[in-house]
């Protein structure tokens, strides 16, 4: 198979139309966990001035590595603000039929109104959502029931419905967690979370803890969820081939800032942000016994960020000016986008090099699940 010919079965999906609008928006977002302990306050700055804008219909991708603040960004744009998570400026808005909502204003009963049958989360562990003294059937019901009028008899017969639609056996409903593999409670933690055709679905690491051949069924059931509705998912995950595979556009997140965003296919074929590139090349590959190079150094703590760009402690690329000034996010120079989103990057030294072949070959692929 060529590079082009994988890319295009790995990255490419239905194209999302050009003209739709945004589901969500986030503007200067800033979600800081601040807490005081014995006369001492700490704050961690873990979204730290971020923008961005979902479409209605597309898989939008967060990536970065662990600690860099996708799973806090997630909670900003789901609105599920606890201490000491604390919104410090910015907003986040949905735009559905009946107009824009404020995200981070809502009432409990605002969210109850809209949580589920509108938007919908699905988390990262499904034995953490699953009742383990209860069959899958009684927690369909308990779900459903809890938000529209039914009979027990209409809404297991309802469960039993969306499963099949979505390829998975109706035995399932018949057991309890325990008795389901990882691959298959995590299955049925996404129907569970979609059964009431939600507009938009946020995805917290939903391929975590699973080995690559469960991990395609699992991407393979996401797209056919959203394909169905044609819902928009936010997808987040710290795997780059998850990403290829199933998103449309991917937005880099290091140290709490926003660093690159583009579409699939353009992130794995010309990133231009040498975190970007750094995680792509860091990815292993089979037959390769070459060594793999990670990325220099560690994120650094986010109660006491360095000054500039905050990847600047790592970069090879780093003059005085990314150790003085944050570079800000703009779109690449010279690419045309369309009416599209733009290809957008935050650095002062961007790299303008395509990665070689094998890369992004290796990272569209993914065995099948059986």
């Amino acid at each position: 198979m060529s590079p082009e010919t994988a890319a295009s079965a790995g990255m490419e999906q239905a194209r999302v139309n050009e003209e739709a609008r945004n589901v969500v928006e986030a503007e200067g977002l800033k979600a800081w966990y601040i807490t005081q302990a014995y006369g001492v306050e700490r704050t961690v700055k873990a979204v730290d001035d971020l923008t961005l804008a979902i479409r209605e219909g597309e898989i939008y991708g967060i990536a970065g590595e662990s600690g860099c603040g996708k799973s806090t960004l997630l909670k900003a744009l789901l609105g599920e603000i606890v201490s000491p998570l604390t919104i410090v400026g910015g907003k986040v808005e949905y735009d559905f039929d009946a107009g824009k909502i404020d995200a981070l204003k809502q009432t409990e009963e605002d969210r109850e109104a809209i949580r589920w049958r509108r938007v919908s989360y699905i988390p990262q562990g499904s034995m953490h959502v699953l009742n383990p003294v209860r069959r899958i059937r009684d927690t369909f019901h308990d779900f459903i029931a809890a938000h529209q009028e039914t009979t027990r008899e209409q809404s297991i017969e309802m469960a039993r419905n969306y499963l099949q639609e979505l390829g998975l056996r109706e035995g399932v409903l018949g057991n309890y967690p325990h008795q389901l593999s990882g691959g298959m409670r995590q299955r049925v933690t996404i129907a569970l979370a979609t059964i009431l055709t939600p507009r938009l679905i946020f995805a917290d690491e939903p391929t975590t803890a699973l080995d690559v051949v469960v991990q395609r069924g699992v991407i393979e059931l996401l797209k056919e969820v959203q394909k169905r509705e044609n819902s928009t998912l936010v997808l987040v995950t710290h795997d780059m081939g998850v990403h290829a595979n199933l998103t449309n556009r991917v937005a880099v997140l290091y140290a709490g800032n926003l660093v690159e965003e583009a579409d699939t296919s353009t992130i794995f074929r010309r990133p231009r942000h040498p975190y970007t590139r750094y995680l792509i090349e860091s990815l292993p590959r089979m037959g390769d016994r070459s060594e793999r190079v990670g990325i220099p150094g560690r994120p650094p703590a986010l109660d006491n960020p360095p000054d500039g760009c905050r990847f600047h402690p790592r970069c090879p690329l780093a003059t005085d000016i990314c150790r003085q000034e944050v570079p800000p996010l703009l779109p690449v120079e010279g690419i045309g986008n369309g009416t599209g989103p733009p290809h957008r990057v935050a650095c002062f030294h961007q790299v303008d090099a395509p990665l070689e072949a094998g890369e992004i070959e290796h990272a569209a692929e993914m065995p099948h699940a059986d």
